[in-house]
């Protein structure tokens, strides 16, 4: 097994992670959102040459996440749209075309006032970083580390659950998007000035619809 590298900075980091407890929702690969049950938030795999993950991490509290949120008005319902809004918001990031991975069924429905709704689940390149800023909708101001995906499932702490949309998140990330299916192990944050991570990678349409399924 090959040892993990990281600077001292970022060990300092990781020793602060803090994990939410699960929540349980089902998750539901390659499946359409049925018909009626609202989209509230969409979330995304953006993926580095190497084939590792942006993940996000709060040093004030040590929560790490993946780029997305919920979707607004001026996504025009697409979770495509919502993905790459809040990728740039969050982390100053582009994307390039997001795949549909499928969908987390929300019961409880906590992200739509108590009633079920679906989150959805994404797969994309990330282009490039720009400037780390706060995000101007929470004022967080996240870390921005490349990991290799089964790692990013222990740092979410989503368990045997997150591990399956690992999974499924690699296999379309290395049909699509070209990347190897064994990631690089190094764990590594982007500069604070920005950088370009998957230059030449096509950008997100403006104005339509991003998603395009996986299996298609």
């Amino acid at each position: 097994m090959s040892r993990i590298e990281y600077s001292a900075e970022i060990a300092e980091l990781l020793g602060k992670v803090r994990r939410r407890p699960t929540a349980g929702w089902p998750w539901r690969p390659g499946e359409r959102v049925p018909a009626g049950l609202p989209v509230k938030q969409s979330w995304g795999w953006l993926f580095a040459p190497d084939g590792r993950v942006l993940t996000l991490v709060n040093p004030r509290d040590g929560i790490v996440s993946l780029p997305g949120g919920s979707l607004e008005p001026e996504d025009g319902g697409d979770p495509g749209s919502a993905l790459a809004r809040e990728a740039a918001e969050e982390a100053q990031a582009s994307i390039g075309t997001p795949y549909y991975l499928g969908y987390l069924y929300d019961r409880v429905g906590s992200a739509n006032n108590g009633h079920e709704c679906a989150r959805v689940r994404m797969a994309a390149v990330l282009r490039a970083v720009g400037p780390s800023a706060p995000d101007p909708a929470s004022g967080r101001h996240y870390r921005r580390l490349l990991v290799a995906p089964g790692l990013a499932v222990e740092l979410l702490g989503w368990g045997a659950p997150g591990l399956r949309q690992a999974r499924a998140a690699v296999a379309t990330a290395v049909r699509w998007l070209g990347v190897p299916a064994a990631a690089n192990e190094e764990i590594e944050e982007l500069p604070v000035a920005g950088c370009e991570v998957f230059p030449g990678a096509d950008a997100t349409p403006t104005g339509a619809s991003a998603v395009r399924p996986a299996g298609d």
